[in-house]
């Protein structure tokens, strides 16, 4: 038996860019279109009453933008699935850490638009249609590459590589540049996954082969793929636990 249409809710607080998410939500099977609102307050008064299972959110709106409406959604039981929709690409990391399902660009299109339901669907079937709960550890990035944000799991990662402002993952032989700190990327990645090597480098557990040192005191990490991550001294009693050494 099919499944019953997603209650949507579109929040924007462009007249046109509304318009253009009505007339795509007509066009997509799966979506249950139950009302707009245009800005963040309205939002949270419509969600109140309306209770839908998905709200397609603008981020840059006057007063309470979209990152604030998914934040005051978060103490709720019966939360329901973000997929942001801006044209910004800035916003890809503040928006997994409200848990968003999705993020879209403007101007949003039909396939990327069914892709993002598509999904919501999946994750409501595994929770037996209960609220999509937010995982404790980061479990993707959405990076941009080249006109769009693409999705990127955290566990396919084999190492993280600071440059200055901007933070490098290494995927198998591509690379994507994400606006992030180390610090800040620490906190959200899970410790029994990835290890701090270095002030600026944090690498999969399962991605390093062996350790070694020069001789002179320094330490490395030797990874899978044959490439080496300078060991920091004060990352080193961590290091040297993974092979069982104090």
């Amino acid at each position: 038996m099919a499944a019953e249409p997603l209650r949507t809710l579109i929040v924007d607080d462009e007249p046109l860019a509304v318009e253009r998410l009505q007339i795509l939500c007509a066009q997509t099977p799966g979506i249950a279109l139950v009302g707009t609102a245009t800005d963040g307050e309205a939002a949270l008064r419509m969600i109140e009453a309306l209770a839908p299972e998905v709200v397609l959110l603008d981020i840059s709106m006057p007063g309470l933008d979209g990152l604030g409406v998914a934040k005051a959604l978060e103490a709720k039981t019966a939360r329901p699935a973000i997929i942001f929709c801006t044209a910004f690409d800035q916003f890809a990391v503040a928006a997994f850490d409200v848990a968003a399902v999705d993020y879209l660009l403007k101007p949003v299109v039909p396939e990327r638009l069914a892709k993002a339901i598509g999904r919501v669907t999946e994750k409501l079937r595994a929770t037996g249609d209960a609220a999509v709960p937010a995982p404790e550890w980061l479990e993707e990035f959405w990076v941009p590459h080249r006109s769009e944000v693409i999705r990127v799991s955290a566990y396919d990662v084999d190492r993280i590589e600071a440059e200055r402002d901007y933070m490098r993952l290494h995927i198998g032989a591509r690379s994507f540049l994400l606006h992030q700190t180390i610090t800040e990327l620490e906190r959200r990645l899970d410790p029994e996954r990835f290890i701090r090597l270095h002030r600026s480098a944090i690498v999969r557990r399962d991605f390093i082969a062996k350790l070694r040192h020069d001789g002179l005191g320094t330490w490395y990490a030797v990874q899978a793929d044959g490439g080496e991550t300078r060991i920091g001294r004060s990352y080193l009693p961590a290091a040297k636990a993974l092979i069982g050494r104090g």
